[in-house]
């Protein structure tokens, strides 16, 4: 039985109070104007703005016990946080707390769809939302789960603040650009159309390419807050630059890591975790392949899912403090 509390809307009871004290400011009160593109107030939905003034709608998974730590989960290109839903009410039954946001023009998050001007407003915005939550559980570990793009992002987040992070769970992560579809013809192909047309289609994402569970490929499909159209050539080319900043800082790289990826991921090359695992001068460091395995790892064949997982809990619980005193 699942006794875990996912609380989805603002007038849940965590976001009474959470709301109050932990976002203040952050979420203030007289914006009904403001909707999501979907058509909901934002008033009435869990909410952070970012810098730039856009919101962002949230998800928080809070345990019945008091939480032992603070697990922020970065989705995918063209995901939304929802979709981990799941995975987050596994976590909160280890007293874990889990929270997430909608990435700028992702689900129900405020911003052009799909694209960016910048990568780094990925990474602002996720340590914006990980210090408000702070603010409530400033003695708890920090850590971060990363899927795909969200990997990158993950990666790049820790890279700038690596003293507060306990560590990072990488779930199929982007970490370098495919060398067969990023030929050096083709990046040059790219950047001069990022000149010419930057918002020239240069192909979706094939949803048969997620998971080889039909189930989850079906729901991926029919999901309408999942972004199903063209990714433009200039999001590619802030892919590409976030790929070349992770390559720069892949030998600095000291803190903790849990690398799981498929070796039929055609989404994500797996080259470039084994490369991390390979340059990375961490000491405490792990990768997990599985054989046959698609990109959504955690949305896979139900035995893959299941061990993934259970990778994932044990990891993370085997790196919280010690309980204190009796």
């Amino acid at each position: 039985m699942n006794n875990t509390k996912d609380f989805p809307m603002a007038n849940s009871s965590i976001n009474q109070e959470f709301v109050s004290d932990a976002l203040g400011a952050a979420m203030p009160e007289a914006e009904g104007s403001c909707r999501t593109p979907q058509g909901v107030p934002y008033s009435d939905l869990p909410h952070i703005i970012n810098a730039d003034g856009l919101h962002l709608f949230c998800r928080y998974w809070e345990p019945e016990a008091p939480p032992k730590a603070l697990v922020f989960v970065a989705h995918g290109a063209g995901e939304h946080c929802s979709g981990y839903a799941d995975v987050a009410q596994t976590l909160t039954q280890h007293s874990l707390f889990v929270f997430s946001h909608d990435h700028v023009g992702h689900g129900q998050s405020e911003g052009e769809r799909m694209n960016i001007k910048n990568f780094q407003i990925y990474i602002r915005d996720c340590l914006q939302h990980i210090d408000l939550i702070r603010t409530r559980y400033p003695s708890l570990p920090v850590f971060i789960l990363g899927h795909s793009m969200g990997g990158a992002i993950s990666i790049l987040t820790v890279c700038e603040r690596p003293q507060d992070f306990a560590g990072v769970v990488l779930i199929a992560p982007m970490i370098q650009m495919n060398p067969e579809s990023a030929t050096p013809f083709k990046v040059f192909l790219a950047k001069v159309l990022n000149h010419m047309a930057p918002g020239l289609s240069i192909g979706s994402i094939d949803p048969k390419l997620v998971s080889r569970d039909p189930k989850q490929v079906q729901a991926y499909e029919s999901d309408e807050l999942v972004y199903h159209g063209g990714l433009r050539v200039s999001f590619g080319m802030q892919l590409m630059a976030a790929s070349s900043r992770i390559a720069t800082e892949l030998p600095n790289i000291s803190w903790p890591f849990l690398l799981l990826h498929g070796t039929a991921d055609k989404l994500c090359d797996i080259r470039g975790s084994h490369l991390m695992h390979n340059q990375a001068k961490s000491t405490d460091k792990k990768i997990k392949v599985y054989d046959g395995a698609y990109h959504a790892l955690h949305h896979e064949l139900p035995e893959t899912a299941e061990s993934v997982l259970q990778e994932v809990i044990t990891w993370i619980i085997e790196r919280l403090p010690a309980p204190s005193g009796p």
